[in-house]
């Protein structure tokens, strides 16, 4: 039996790997709301692709854009593909009070995989710190029926808003950046029809 996964271990765990890198300053690549929503101080925005994941608004959430009576949506890091985002240089002195706040942000749940992943940017590679997700978790949603998005979109809220405005604000934050994500276009095109 697999034993239940633990926040704090994965934070552990992550600042550790962190430590080794010998990295002067810490990257993080924001896909979702970290791109418009990064609330701890930021030495540098770089444009920044990843090979090997996508951005999916296919993640159960219980506490941050839902219930757990009525689940809402977040973005996660699917396998295949490829993701366009930003990456962010974190201060190193930053990074202990940092990092725990964050967690407690991404993490209230251990649902999302910590892994640090290679970014291309136009300045050079960086290795980040990403939030990805397991098609085997539990939290991952699958492919989900319009009337079920539909229902999300109408109704679930969580303790920082709406899957709706999650979404919207993601995907204004993507077109301001000139980032095409037609999947999540089509996602708000049939969103906006069914309101």
């Amino acid at each position: 039996m697999t034993p239940p996964r633990c926040s704090q271990t994965l934070l552990r765990q992550t600042l550790a790997h962190w430590s080794t890198m010998g990295a002067p300053d810490l990257w993080l690549f924001a896909y979702g709301s970290l791109i418009w929503k990064a609330d701890f101080p930021v030495l540098e925005r770089r444009m920044a692709t990843v090979h090997g994941y996508h951005r999916a608004l296919k993640m159960w959430s219980r506490v941050n854009r839902g219930t757990p009576e009525r689940p809402g949506l977040v973005f996660a890091l699917l396998t295949g593909g490829s993701c366009q985002g930003m990456a962010l240089r974190v201060p190193a002195q930053e990074v202990t009070t940092m990092l725990p706040s964050l967690w407690d942000r991404e993490m209230p749940n251990p649902v999302y995989d910590p892994r640090w992943l290679r970014c291309r940017t136009t300045q050079g590679p960086v290795q980040a710190l990403a939030f990805s997700l397991s098609r085997r978790s539990p939290n991952f949603t699958g492919e989900l029926h319009a009337h079920e998005l539909q229902q999300i979109f109408r109704h679930a809220q969580g303790r920082y808003g709406t899957t709706l405005d999650y979404a919207r604000q993601t995907l204004e934050q993507l077109r301001h950046l000139g980032i095409r994500d037609r999947a999540l276009e089509q996602l708000m095109h049939r969103a906006i029809l069914s309101a």
